[in-house]
């Protein structure tokens, strides 16, 4: 049994819900009271030769075997301190039909999108990649993968010679192989070693984050 397949018998048998979306969220419904704001499309601010593109979802979340709804996404948190700490542009792709706030309705809407190899639509205007070096690559982790509207971007944009640089937040899968599946559909690209963030500790994510952007020479 290959590693990926053993990670997605586990996540049934946590009971499908678990693994299927990173997140949180628990039964009492607490919110994060310092939600982090990020520019969306493709507005270039800073001139860098570094662009940080994301997916994340907010609303009910997984957290600790329960739920909390979460006003920012864990993947939109962690990329709030990389843009903090890394000179760079920002994207968040957003879904041109938005994800529901329902984690149960979402994970079924995951399913059907992987079982169909799916390419959700993205709104507005994608980012020009041209003047960028290094992409910064942020999403959850859903069902073992990353969601499918990141198969979108990557099929949309050209980055081909360019450095790409993946982090996802997680609830059991860990970074789930996601960095090697970038390297097998960008082959003309660079695919560094990606970092995974679990969902419930991404505020406490610092110095790890800071630790894998030095090492890969973003920051000194």
């Amino acid at each position: 049994m290959s590693r990926r397949t053993a990670l997605r018998t586990t996540a049934l048998i946590s009971g499908a819900a678990v693994a299927s979306l990173t997140g949180c969220a628990p039964e009492e419904q607490s919110t994060r009271s310092t939600p982090v704001e990020q520019p969306t499309a493709s507005a270039s601010v800073k001139s860098s030769k570094t662009l940080l593109v994301y997916f994340s979802r907010a609303g009910e979340n997984y957290f600790n075997g329960g739920r909390r709804v979460l006003q920012a996404g864990n993947t939109k948190v962690v990329a709030g301190m990389i843009s903090e700490l890394v000179d760079c542009d920002v994207y968040e792709i957003q879904a041109a039909e938005p994800y529901s706030d329902s984690y149960d309705e979402t994970v079924q809407r995951n399913r059907l999108e992987q079982s169909d190899d799916a390419r959700p639509a993205i709104a507005g205007a994608l980012p020009d990649i041209s003047k960028y070096d290094t992409v910064i690559l942020g999403s959850p982790v859903w069902n073992v993968a990353a969601p499918m509207i990141i198969s979108t971007f990557l099929e949309k944009v050209d980055l081909a010679g360019k450095t790409v640089l993946p982090f996802v937040t997680y609830a059991v899968s860990g970074l789930a192989g996601i960095d090697e599946d970038y390297r097998a559909k960008l082959p003309s690209s660079t695919v560094l070693n990606g970092l995974a963030v679990r969902g419930e500790e991404v505020e406490q994510a610092s110095a790890e984050l800071t630790s894998w952007l030095r090492q890969h020479q973003l920051i000194k």
